[in-house]
């Protein structure tokens, strides 16, 4: 078994803010897999599906971004798996907006989400894909800025990075 967790913020408040692109790939991939509602369990909205190499849970943590950890220690202790078997998607300040990467594993750098899961957690062992934001204004604070809404153009620039995340997440976890 494996997991497909998005980093986000729950809430309406927070729907479609530079720091929910975790939740917007998961939401790409329920959609791709046909979901059409989450379940609530472990602190998370989650989504299980079948694929020809197992079962996938797709979670969106239901913990407020900086408590990220609690989400991933609930899961992993239901279901039994390693945090090996998380592949973790979040927003990255340090990529240029709408680049995407993968890390096998490392540290959390400025992003308090991956912070706590490696503080809960006890290890940097896990693969992650980063989805670039970039730094925005340098006169915004940082705080306002990843909590802000996106406009129509950035969404538009932004859509191509959830799909290839989506994409990514699919090539690590599912084929």
């Amino acid at each position: 078994m494996k997991v497909i967790l998005g980093l986000g913020n729950p809430g309406s408040r927070y729907d479609n803010t530079w720091h929910n692109m975790g939740f917007e790939v998961i939401d790409e991939l329920t959609r791709r897999f046909g979901v059409s509602k989450y379940k609530k369990e472990c602190e998370a909205l989650t989504a299980h599906i079948m694929t020809e190499t197992g079962k996938v849970i797709l979670a969106k943590p239901q913990t407020f971004m900086n408590l990220s950890g609690d989400c991933v220690y609930l899961l992993a202790k239901k279901y039994k798996i390693d945090l090996s078997d998380f592949l973790v998607i979040a927003d990255d300040i340090d990529i240029t907006r709408g680049e995407v990467r993968f890390r096998e594993r490392g540290s959390g750098g400025t992003h308090n989400g991956l912070r706590n899961i490696i503080a809960v957690m006890g290890s940097q062992e896990f693969p992650r894909i980063k989805v670039g934001i970039g730094r925005g204004n340098p006169i915004v604070p940082l705080a306002d800025y990843v909590l802000r809404r996106l406009s129509a153009e950035e969404q538009a620039l932004m859509s191509p990075a959830i799909i290839t995340a989506a994409d990514m997440a699919i090539e690590k976890v599912i084929e």
